[in-house]
């Protein structure tokens, strides 16, 4: 269901559509209304957040944003604030070495004597003007050199801190989402917010050495040029607001067209996209959009003109003004020619001065609340990490769990009730159940992906909650069947599993560990081998079908070498052989213990003990032979299977499904 339309999204006068409205092709865009994205989160209260409440907040930004940048590089810090204050205290020197020139230059008597007794002012003005310029290329310099380096280091706490969390953090869709807003848009703004605060000191530096200049020439200037910048600084503050505002209104329909433009080129869905004939739809409606978005686009161009002229209008009457009052002050002898001439020069210096100071200003607010989105969660993600006991794990002989729970969060029943049993190593176990019984979630907690919300697991009799996270997941082993596809060399991505193992520790090796997977074959008839990159986004990458994929992964899974191996649902995408091939090789080590999730019964039939799982809850145990005689859950699944292997005359009834 669509969500209620923002005010933005209103239907506009004149029959143009809203974005995002649903209606035939008519005009309008059959598609669903999207949702904010995260990286909107915070742009309609910024939107509607008056400028002087912004200005109250300045102090406290500034502080957070010069702490960042001083935690960061304290050299590069001090250098372009420093830098830019020096620039600042220069252009007072220059427009009152103006001035002294003017004065000279204005002088009675002969030419050839002004312009002599203005040189020395002329030489100090020409030397402060090329010292500013030279300070301000250093501290842009300085600048650019602080950027990257508080990009590595927001980078490196955020993924420091998504891959200490426990896993069940991201089951947490309040975390999931304040760790997409941190990422997509905090993280971003870190640099963006020291920027902008160096350009703010940039532009008050500027207006108070222009203010410092106008008062030592004459006091009585200093009004004017104050007056004369305020119809600037009003102008600018609306026209960025109203910019402001328009990409809020605007910002659905481009985001639609995002996604039509990623559906229209787009490898992954160049086939479904040609075999559903879909070309027409999507080219559609990407025209609808865009026509609405060129007809929003042209009307901000006028009122952005109107603006424009309407600030322009009141900037030259205030600049009227204060010639007005310049000449007024000149005739009744109060201010000197060339104390007014340099009046002008400051009046224009103020304003780009006060232009760079309110944009930054307007900037330095909104990225300073995503920034804060990314403090608040690395706040939130220490307090999901679970502190471990101090105790080493050496290894394990069994693996016990004593009415072990779990219930994600926000769900009414936990995927794992009350569920004892115990993994000896050299056994094989399998789990058995329906889709969502609780299998997989089982198996991550004999893994120790996952904490009990009730209920103790031990190894060797000791509470997991005491030993070492790190050690124990060191004996562990998972083959999942939610793999991803690791933009790495084939080689790598077995590698992985083990990637700290020395050469001189024992284990298997790579090709080792492929063969028993089944899958040395089949790189070495890639490319380049073993080296052959699997992702095509790269240059000589290559892509794998899925049950080769499925090969890599349990190449990886048996490469890491642990006591404990967790293999859910392995074979899922093998051929017959790979299959075999893979379960030959799990019955094979006896120093190993191995969790097997199955749906393929007659995999399990050689596991030293079944599990069978219902509803979260253990509701049978045994080996293959018991299960059957007791005639229960298992019984009826095997035998569902077993069927369709049983030969069968065709009943009229039967159809051949697509």
């Amino acid at each position: 269901m669509a969500r209620p339309r923002p005010p933005s999204d209103d239907p506009r006068p004149g029959g143009e559509p809203a974005p995002g409205a649903a209606s035939p092709p008519g005009g309008e865009t059959v598609l669903p209304e999207l949702d904010d994205s995260d990286w909107l989160h915070h742009a309609t209260a910024f939107a509607h957040t008056s400028f002087r409440a912004v200005a109250r907040r300045l102090p406290r930004l500034v502080r957070e944003a010069v702490g960042l940048a001083w935690a960061t590089n304290r050299r590069d810090t001090v250098a372009s604030i420093g830098l830019n204050v020096a620039a600042g205290v220069l252009t007072t020197f220059g427009l009152l070495a103006t001035t002294s020139v003017l004065r000279e230059l204005f002088a009675a008597g002969p030419t050839p004597d002004r312009v002599r007794a203005a040189l020395p002012a002329l030489l100090v003005a020409a030397g402060a003007v090329s010292a500013r310029g030279g300070l301000t290329i250093a501290a842009g310099w300085a600048q650019a050199r602080l950027t990257p380096q508080i990009n590595y280091q927001v980078e490196l706490r955020l993924f420091e801190a998504t891959t200490a969390v426990d896993l069940a953090a991201f089951d947490d869709a309040g975390f999931a989402e304040e760790m997409d807003r941190a990422r997509d848009r905090g993280m971003a703004e870190a640099a963006w917010i020291v920027d902008h605060t160096v350009n703010l000191v940039t532009g008050v530096v500027g207006m108070v050495a222009t203010a410092v200049a106008v008062t030592v020439i004459q006091p009585l200037l200093l009004p004017c040029l104050l007056l004369a910048a305020v119809p600037q600084a009003i102008t600018a503050i609306r026209m960025a607001r109203r910019e402001y505002l328009a990409m809020l209104a605007r910002i659905n329909r481009r985001r639609r067209m995002w996604m039509l433009a990623h559906l229209m080129a787009n490898r992954h869905t160049a086939a479904e996209v040609r075999s559903y004939q879909m070309r027409d739809f999507l080219l559609t409606e990407y025209r609808t959009v865009m026509a609405v978005e060129t007809r929003a686009h042209l009307r901000l161009v006028r009122a952005q003109t109107g603006t424009r002229v309407t600030g322009a209008a009141i900037a030259g009457l205030a600049t009227f003004g204060v010639y007005a009052v310049l000449g007024a002050l000149l005739l009744s002898g109060m201010v000197a020619l060339a104390a007014a001439a340099t009046a002008l020069l400051a009046l224009q210096s103020a304003r780009t001065s006060l232009g760079v100071a309110v944009v930054a200003t307007n900037s330095l607010y909104e990225d300073a609340l995503y920034y804060q989105d990314y403090r608040d969660f690395l706040t939130r993600a220490r307090d999901r990490v679970t502190p471990g006991g101090g105790r080493a794990a050496a290894g394990f002989d069994t693996i016990t769990l004593d009415r072990a729970s779990l219930r994600y969060p926000d769900t009414d029943r936990p995927a794992v009730d009350r569920v004892s049993l115990t993994v000896r190593r050299g056994q094989v176990i399998a789990l058995v159940g329906e889709n969502g019984s609780g299998k997989t979630t089982l198996a991550k907690l004999i893994a120790g992906l996952y904490r009990p919300t009730d209920g103790v697991i031990r190894w060797d009799g000791v509470d997991t909650r005491e030993l070492d996270p790190h050690s124990t997941a060191a004996h562990v082993a998972v083959m999942t069947q939610d793999w991803w596809k690791f933009p790495f060399t084939a080689g790598q991505n077995i590698r992985i599993g083990r990637h700290d193992r020395g050469p001189d520790r024992p284990g298997p090796s790579v090709r080792e560990a492929a063969r028993a997977a089944a899958a040395d074959e089949m790189i070495d008839g890639l490319p380049y081998g073993y080296d052959t990159l699997l992702a095509r986004e790269f240059r000589d990458g290559q892509d794998l079908s899925g049950g080769q994929w499925q090969r890599l992964v349990a190449a990886r899974g048996l490469y890491r070498d642990a006591a404990l191996l967790i293999c859910d649902e392995p074979s899922a995408a093998l051929d017959a052989r790979a299959e075999h091939a893979l379960f030959g090789h799990l019955r094979r080590r006896p120093d190993r213990a191995v969790v097997l999730i199955t749906h393929r019964l007659a995999n399990v039939r050689h596991a030293d003990r079944i599990f069978v799982m219902d509803a979260g809850r253990l509701v049978e145990a045994g080996s293959h032979d018991e299960l059957m005689a007791a005639g229960g859950l298992y019984r009826e699944l095997f035998d569902l299977q077993a069927s369709g292997y049983l030969a069968r005359a065709p009943h009229p009834d039967d159809t051949v499904p697509c």
